[in-house]
């Protein structure tokens, strides 16, 4: 019945908000609609969004079985070329609304979303051509965007190291953090699944040890978020979001690379980190943001209350507690309820008050995208189906 929902959602809701951003002049897709659904057609495009729209609609294809997805989907592969830096390699950060590049900053977050997209491409139509591109990012991410301590954040056009505002909050400069980690290990068990390459293997098992053996900080229960080049923690800041949506994904990873026998560990992390949120974050009107030294961030973003769905999904699964269950219930009722917008041609809010009121952020940016949402949808379809 739950998987029906999610399908339904889907395919009824967010799916065709973004079938309708497609830009057949310029290719790929709109960048930016503001909060009153105003379409700007002239606004930049970020790599990270077109990634993230080539990974939903591939999977939406595959997962739905749907082969009328996969021209949406090829409108985000053909539009990757406009990222691409065919003289170093790598993909920049963005470009402007006709393809030029505007920001040629390689950040490794970014090079890891592309690969996502384009093995997920792979996965849903096999075109080794975009198997043959995700590899060729995997090269660019361990040669170039890893050092002898792990892997470093931003780059200039060139891979030298610049600084790393893109992925910096709360006024702290970070040499290291777990989203960029999170978002690399995902992207891997990806390609894994797409090509079963040793190399990809090996890369996600040591990102999954550098999760368990030094991000996870198992006195406090979560994972530590900005960290200096030795990684030593530098803020005293629980991100809820990331943490529920760690706890499932580094499962997801788990299950894709890790050897039954040697799972234990890794579940009592993910099943602790998913206790931990569960006990600080959850209420009955959706999921807080985050706490920054003892002070919560209450404000409910679209993609945190996504990831606590399939993370209360992955722990029922998991373990078969009702309470799991139950918490699936409650943060998908709030979603419906006030996250969804129900103006006729729109998709989630990006971010309300406890009480539902939209605080004024985009509909698409270059971080607004379909993946969460659709995610959740995708998965738990998959899961459930």
């Amino acid at each position: 019945m739950f998987a029906k929902q999610m399908a339904n959602h889907l395919t009824e809701k967010i799916l065709p908000f973004w079938m309708n951003l497609i830009d057949r002049e310029q290719g790929g897709f709109y960048g930016l609609v503001k909060e009153d659904l105003t379409l700007e057609k002239d606004a930049m495009k970020g790599c990270i969004l077109n990634s993230r729209i080539l990974w939903t609609f591939s999977t939406a294809a595959r997962i739905c079985k749907d082969e009328g997805y996969l021209p949406y989907a090829r409108q985000a592969y053909e539009f990757m070329d406009a990222f691409w830096d065919k003289e170093r390699g790598g993909v920049y950060w963005s470009v402007t609304f006709d393809g030029k590049p505007i920001d040629t900053t390689k950040h490794t977050y970014c090079q890891a979303f592309a690969v996502y997209g384009l093995a997920a491409y792979y996965r849903a139509c096999g075109d080794k051509e975009a198997l043959e591109k995700a590899f060729a990012l995997f090269d660019i991410i361990e040669t170039k965007c890893k050092d002898a301590g792990g892997y470093g954040e931003a780059f200039r056009y060139d891979f030298s190291p610049e600084s790393n505002e893109k992925l910096s909050e709360n006024g702290v400069m970070a040499g290291r953090t777990m989203n960029t980690l999170l978002h690399v290990l995902e992207a891997y068990a990806e390609l894994y699944r797409a090509c079963g390459d040793e190399r990809v293997k090996k890369a996600a098992q040591d990102a999954l040890s550098c999760f368990l053996n030094v991000m996870y900080n198992r006195s406090l229960r979560r994972l530590d978020v900005f960290y200096d080049v030795d990684f030593n923690c530098i803020i005293d800041l629980q991100s809820y979001g990331h943490d529920v949506e760690a706890s499932w994904l580094m499962w997801d990873a788990v299950e894709a690379v890790i050897s039954e026998e040697e799972q234990a560990p890794y579940k009592a992390m993910c099943l602790d980190l998913l206790n931990s949120v569960l006990e600080r974050a959850m209420t009955d009107r959706g999921f807080h943001n985050e706490c920054e030294k003892g002070i919560v961030d209450e404000k409910r973003v679209w993609w945190v209350q996504a990831e606590a769905v399939l993370g209360f999904e992955n722990a029922w699964k998991l373990t078969g507690d009702a309470k799991y269950k139950e918490n699936i219930e409650k943060v998908w009722q709030f979603i419906q309820d006030v996250t969804v917008d129900k103006r006729p041609g729109g998709e989630w809010y990006a971010y309300t008050t406890v009480e539902g009121k939209p605080l004024g952020k985009p509909m698409v940016d270059e971080w607004k995208c379909p993946y969460h949402n659709g995610r959740m949808c995708l998965r738990v379809m998959e899961r459930n189906g």
